[in-house]
């Protein structure tokens, strides 16, 4: 069965989607509609040379998911997805090339969230940290044992593990865990605190505007980031989103799922690589491939 996975924040670069624009005549005329959508030039910011405008969290989000969501479409016949899944903010663009969200829902959606989580990051300042060469059991102890807000928040492949949650509660937590053995404990340059209880005021900022955004019944199954299982009921779509941005992101265990539901192909939709190689360290003998 062939799987399609959507990025997440990170996948951006200068340039990106640019060669999309140029070749597809629908993907032109999706990036100027976005551009009116969203009030400012982001096909100029995307297609530029600057990576530094590129990590502004306004741009960044919507940028990821114009690259997913137009590539999806440009794909046609090549895109005829049984299951599919998006790491954090993919899960929009994974949503909308099933037909859940229509592509101004979807993008719309991305603006509210980019715009809700820069300001929770403004209220409750907070980190990230990658934590290689430990067994996931031994992240979440340590957290739990760590004073403070610090938890497992992204469960990205077997020993790479994220934490999330107050700077202070971060750098204690990575002591322990580089005590405890792990083989890297590295703060991450991020803007926030992601998928952690720090990110409450944003969840119920966007929780407002996917509610009163028509959802609609997927064209396959949509495995979701804080269940690692397939969903198919619009409703459930609509919770787990508005979860999503406390809650972890559960892509190993979405992965393990997929297979053994019969994913035998992945084929990452947007920009980079990252799902590819992290659908590998799961499970080595699975196929995958960029879908450009």
């Amino acid at each position: 069965m062939k799987a399609f996975v959507f990025p997440g924040q990170g996948a951006q670069y200068p340039g990106m989607g640019k060669n999309i624009f140029d070749s597809s005549a629908l993907a032109k005329e999706r990036f100027l509609q976005a551009n009116e959508i969203l009030g400012f030039n982001i096909t100029e910011i995307m297609f530029g040379e600057d990576p530094e405008a590129l990590k502004e969290t306004r741009v960044t989000q919507p940028a990821i998911f114009l690259h997913s969501a137009i590539l999806s479409e440009v794909m046609a016949d090549r895109f005829h997805p049984e299951m599919v899944a998006g790491h954090s903010l993919g899960e929009f663009s994974a949503l909308v090339s099933t037909g859940v969200l229509s592509f101004k829902d979807g993008l719309n959606l991305v603006r509210e969230r980019a715009i809700a989580m820069q300001s929770a990051c403004e209220q409750s300042p907070g980190t990230m940290a990658a934590i290689l060469g430990l067994e996931d059991s031994v992240v979440e102890s340590i957290c739990e044992s760590t004073p403070g807000i610090v938890i497992a928040a992204n469960y990205n492949c077997p020993n790479q593990l994220v934490i999330s949650g107050s700077k202070d509660a971060i750098d204690k937590a990575c002591n322990e865990l580089k005590e405890a053995g792990a083989k890297r404990a590295l703060v991450l340059p991020v803007g926030g605190a992601f998928h952690s209880p720090l990110m409450e005021p944003a969840k119920k900022r966007l929780s407002s505007a996917i509610e009163n955004t028509v959802f609609k019944t997927p064209s396959c199954a949509v495995y979701q980031n804080v269940c690692a299982t397939a969903i198919f009921d619009s409703e459930k779509l609509k919770a787990n989103l508005i979860s999503q941005l406390t809650a972890p992101v559960y892509w190993t265990q979405t992965i393990k799922q997929m297979i053994i539901d019969g994913a035998t192909h992945f084929t990452e939709v947007g920009p980079g690589k990252v799902l590819q190689g992290l659908v590998k360290k799961i499970d080595s003998s699975i196929e995958t491939e960029s879908g450009y």
